[in-house]
């Protein structure tokens, strides 16, 4: 059996598979009088580890008994993509925060402590710090602030090897664009398999249903000063509040649609809009892979809306022929990232 870890800010979400059979998939839920307690992140991992031991219990498996577990990546100092084995300084790195406070920084440490004593491996696998940028994609306009690759690297990587084999094809030898559409947008051009550029979805790129995405500089200088915000407010209103959240008041895309359907013009408009925005994003990583596109994929919770999809293939499907894929699968990507290393297709990496 093969244990899958994905850590959430209120839950932590395992799967037990054997192969790529699901044999046991739950949400470990912790509600706020149960996390009030916790200063730091890294403070839950007692309760954590706890509550996935128990998991195991329920299920009369003990942790001798697994062969891997899998647990998503934290936030760490950039790394290539692929499956790193958890070793002491990623623990530290996670434990510490070093990057930033998230709780997938909680994946790596769970698997360790849970395996503590055994000889069972694990591993993390294509965090959202993967970085196979190219040196011009690091070029952002103003020295300071060079362009950072952070994206939604664990669905985009999983997408892509199925896309690929469904063409009868290895990874590396197709270019793609995919597209993570969700509360975040991932929009990223690989070539032969290598993620060389992506919008930093929580500073670039669409706008999403949280998320500002890109605006205007100047503007937003202007009106910090002129609000007095604080650092804090004003990365809460771009990644938290903005986007849909700003125009609209809600996050849901299913509301939205529901409105447009009854008629409201300006919903369509700034949903439409963020249709606009990601095609425009599309088009530009079609120039980083110089037009030499094998395939668009539209991917994650967004692309559940046929109505979003169609605006999109609209505007893009003169580029490459589009491929939609909806929904997200976190568990299963990591269950996926351990078999490619099983069968070879990938080998095992040392996070330094």
């Amino acid at each position: 059996m093969i244990l899958v870890i994905n850590p959430g800010s209120t839950s932590t979400k395992v799967a037990l598979y054997e192969g790529t059979v699901l044999v046991a998939e739950e949400s470990l839920d912790y509600s706020a009088v149960e996390l009030a307690p916790f200063a730091r992140i890294s403070d839950q991992l007692e309760m954590r580890v706890q509550t996935v031991g128990d998991f195991l219990v329920r299920h009369g498996v003990q942790a001798e008994q697994l062969e891997a577990v899998m647990a998503r990546g934290g936030v760490l100092h950039p790394v290539a993509a692929g499956t790193y084995v958890v070793n002491d300084r990623m623990l530290l790195d996670c434990f510490e925060a070093r990057i930033a406070q998230h709780a997938s920084n909680l994946g790596a440490l769970i698997a360790h402590c849970l395996l503590e004593g055994t000889d069972v491996p694990c591993y993390i696998a294509d965090p959202v710090s993967v970085d196979e940028f190219e040196d011009m994609a690091r070029i952002s306009g103003l020295k300071e602030l060079p362009r950072r690759s952070l994206g939604h690297a664990l669905n985009i990587r999983k997408v892509a090897y199925n896309v690929a084999k469904a063409h009868g094809k290895a990874l590396k030898e197709m270019n793609m664009i995919v597209a993570h559409l969700g509360g975040g947008i991932s929009i990223a051009p690989l070539r032969h398999g290598r993620i060389v550029d992506v919008n930093n979805a929580n500073e670039q790129g669409p706008y999403s249903p949280e998320r500002a995405g890109l605006v205007p500089a100047v503007s937003l200088v202007r009106l910090c000063f002129e609000e007095g915000a604080t650092e804090g407010e004003v990365v809460k209103r771009l990644t938290r509040m903005g986007g849909l959240v700003s125009y609209l008041g809600t996050n849901d895309a299913r509301e939205v649609e529901a409105r447009i359907a009854a008629g409201d013009q300006e919903a369509a408009t700034v949903y439409e809009g963020m249709a606009y925005q990601i095609a425009k994003e599309i088009g530009a990583m079609a120039t980083v892979l110089e037009g030499d596109v094998d395939v668009i994929v539209l991917t994650g919770g967004l692309a559940k809306s046929s109505m979003l999809m169609q605006w999109i293939r609209e505007r893009v499907e003169f580029i490459a022929p589009v491929e939609v894929i909806p929904g997200e699968n976190e568990l299963e990507a990591l269950n996926d990232a351990y078999l490619r290393l099983r069968q070879g297709i990938e080998t095992e990496k040392t996070y330094e």
